[in-house]
């Protein structure tokens, strides 16, 4: 059974919401991070990636980064642009891209259900990573940014959010980059009880993005539960930020590779063994059409790749996912990409970005061939995720992103 919260958000005031809301840390550098706050004094950049009001040669993992987060953070309450509610709350949170709508309640999930594996990973994390989320929540003394979850879709969800929305929203723009945001705070007692109810007929929720954010706050909470010789488990840091989307409104793109050589062999002796494993055919566009094929971008043509049958087992969830048919026929065999999740000479490129993104990063020489992936479907995600096991990395790429401080939820 899911067990979600309404909680005391902590949010913009109604006329910065879209000065204030930014993308998650995770999807830019620091450069990047850097540029965009430029001119902007609301951006939540400067809480997320704090790094951008510090020296450019700082460490983003430095004790000082967290600390500036921290105080950028109080001064945002401080000066009003940020304000707590006065009572728990639910939150909808619409979001449309394009032709896309996805529309998902903002909670505040349970770390035991997280920990019993009723909210179920399918991600291995890196520590890194991790750490830094975990010297983030645990300076700022928030959960700054939500984990994306998805759930099958349930009709009578459906129509509780569909009811909950009938009332103005309390955000509504649209950012930089075209995407639509709106936000519908529910503090009707009634509705809020229906809701909770209503989620504790799910018998499991599914981490599509932020298994960094969830794996952090476990850890946080471990270390407040250890210091604290009162806890009684009520405490907000027992529960996380969440966004919980219906299965059937998550859209996942291509999440394609680029490597930096081809590991010693001419560009004939590629393409020949390549051939064994997969029918390889001149093609004018790389994007794959079916799962099962690949495009192969190298010395400035598109090939089709096709696995070959055999090359795969129809029969395990994992095995017949297209990132693992190109990992183990291509990319480890042969171009000596062992793990990756360590090797530096593989890339990661998300599907937001185009194929014209490939291409550039070949043409200029900084790699030396790339491929284009079919996207992972939602149903292949919660398959494997109810097999508890774990999807190689960089498998999903999940669009439109989630605003970070759209809703705080304060520990």
């Amino acid at each position: 059974m899911a067990t979600v919260r309404p909680f005391r958000g902590l949010r913009p005031a109604p006329e910065l919401a879209g000065r204030i809301a930014a993308l998650p840390y995770d999807v830019m550098d620091s450069a990047e991070a850097r540029a965009i706050t430029a001119g902007n004094p609301y951006s939540f950049l400067r809480v997320t990636k704090a790094e951008v009001d510090l020296p450019p040669d700082i460490d983003p993992q430095a004790p000082a980064v967290y600390a500036q987060a921290r105080a950028t953070l109080d001064a945002f309450v401080a000066k009003g642009w940020l304000t707590q509610d006065s009572a728990p709350r639910f939150y909808i949170y619409k979001q449309t891209m394009g032709g896309h709508t996805q529309i998902g309640l903002v909670a505040a999930a349970a770390l035991d259900e997280y920990e019993q594996g009723i909210i179920k990973k399918h991600e291995l994390t890196r520590p890194d990573k991790e750490l830094d989320r975990v010297n983030h929540i645990a300076a700022t003394g928030a959960q700054t940014g939500a984990v994306f979850l998805t759930y099958r879709a349930d009709a009578a969800i459906n129509a509780l959010i569909a009811n909950c929305r009938q009332q103005p929203p309390v955000y509504d723009f649209t950012a930089a980059d075209g995407i639509g945001h709106t936000l519908h705070v529910v503090d009707d007692p009634a509705a809020i009880d229906a809701l909770e109810q209503a989620f504790r007929r799910v018998p499991a929720l599914y981490i599509a993005d932020g298994h960094h954010r969830s794996a952090a706050a476990a850890r946080v909470r471990a270390e407040r539960r250890a210091a604290n010789p009162g806890h009684t488990g009520r405490e907000d840091y027992n529960r996380f930020l969440v966004v919980i989307f219906p299965h059937d409104q998550v859209r996942i793109m291509d999440y394609n590779r680029v490597v930096a050589d081809l590991a010693g062999r001419t560009l004939a002796d590629l393409l020949a063994a390549v051939g064994e494993k997969f029918r390889v055919e001149d093609a004018a566009a790389g994007r794959p059409a079916a799962p099962r094929t690949f495009g192969m971008y190298l010395a400035g043509r598109w090939h089709k790749l096709t696995a070959r049958d055999g090359t795969f087992d129809t029969a395990d969830p994992e095995g017949r996912l297209d990132v693992t048919i190109l990992q183990q026929n291509l990319l480890a065999p042969l171009l000596g990409i062992g793990d990756p999740r360590t090797d530096k000479r593989i890339g990661f490129v998300g599907g937001i970005r185009g194929l014209a993104e490939l291409e550039k990063l070949v043409d200029s020489g900084r790699y030396a061939v790339a491929f284009a992936l079919y996207p992972t479907a939602v149903d292949e995600l919660m398959a494997i995720a109810d097999r508890g096991a774990i999807m190689p990395p960089k498998s999903t790429w999940f669009e439109p992103k989630l605003r970070d401080a759209m809703i705080i939820h304060l520990i």
